[in-house]
C-alpha cells in the first residue's frame, strides 16, 4: 500500500512539473512582439517644393499683381468670393543684403491698406522666410517658378499649411497654358478647383494714408 501511495505521489509531482514546463515553454515559444518600424520623419510640403534654379532675387524686385491663389486657409474658404485687388511690391532693403522689403496693398472695408513685411533670404536661392513671433510661426516661402517679366508662382507655408499664389507683372490676363499649369501644380498640393480663388485685376490701391499702414503677418 505504501508503494502505491509513493507511486501516486510521484505521478502527481511529475504532472505538476509537466504543467510547469509546458507553461514556461509556452511563454518562451510565443513569437516575440514585432517592433513597429520607426515613423518616417515628417516632411513639410514646402520641403518638397524646389525653387527654380538660380533664382535672381534682384530680378524679382518690382511690382507684382496677384491673379490667383490656391489655399485651404479659413479666410479664403469663407471670404474667397469677396477678395479685393492686391498688388505686391518687392524692394531690396537698403541696410541689409539678406532681406527683402515687401509692400502689399489691398482694400479692407472700402479703404486701402498697406501691409509691410520683411523677408529674410536663406542660403538657397529662391527660398525666403517671413519670421513670426516664434520660430513655429514663421512663414516659409519658395519662388517655385518665374520668368521675371510676366509671371511668378510663389509658395507660402505657415504651420504646415500651404498657399500658392500666381502673380503677374501686368494687369493683362496670363495665357491659358500658364493658368492651366498653375491649376496642375495646385492639384499636386491637394488643392483642386474648389480651392482656387481669382483676384480682381482692376481698381488697385494707389497711395495709402499712414493710419492704414500696418506691419503684420497675414494668415493667407
Amino acid at each position: 500500500m505504501a508503494g502505491v501511495w509513493r507511486y501516486t505521489l510521484a505521478v502527481a509531482v511529475l504532472m505538476c512539473l509537466w504543467d510547469f514546463t509546458e507553461a514556461v515553454g509556452g511563454a518562451v515559444s510565443r513569437p516575440r512582439p514585432v517592433r513597429r518600424p520607426p515613423k518616417k520623419p515628417k516632411v513639410d510640403p514646402i520641403d518638397l517644393t524646389q525653387p527654380a534654379q538660380n533664382i535672381d532675387i534682384e530680378r524679382m524686385t518690382g511690382t507684382w499683381y496677384l491673379l490667383l491663389a490656391a489655399s485651404k486657409c479659413s479666410f479664403l474658404m469663407t471670404q474667397g468670393t469677396k477678395v479685393e485687388p492686391t498688388v505686391m511690391v518687392l524692394t531690396r532693403t537698403p541696410d541689409s543684403a539678406q532681406t527683402l522689403s515687401v509692400s502689399t496693398k489691398t482694400r479692407h472695408s472700402h479703404q486701402c491698406w498697406e501691409i509691410r513685411q520683411v523677408y529674410t533670404l536663406t542660403t538657397t536661392p529662391g527660398r525666403l522666410t517671413l519670421k513670426g513671433a516664434r520660430p513655429e510661426m514663421n512663414t516659409e516661402i519658395v519662388v517655385g517658378e518665374t520668368d521675371y517679366t510676366s509671371y511668378a508662382i510663389i509658395y507660402y507655408q505657415k504651420r504646415g499649411k500651404m498657399t500658392m499664389k500666381l502673380y503677374s507683372r501686368s494687369l493683362d490676363n496670363l495665357s491659358e497654358p500658364m493658368l492651366a499649369k498653375f491649376e496642375q501644380l495646385s492639384e499636386k498640393q491637394g488643392m483642386g478647383l474648389a480651392y482656387l480663388f481669382p483676384f480682381p485685376t482692376y481698381s488697385h490701391c494707389g497711395t495709402v494714408d499712414e493710419d492704414h499702414i500696418i506691419n503684420c503677418v497675414p494668415t493667407c
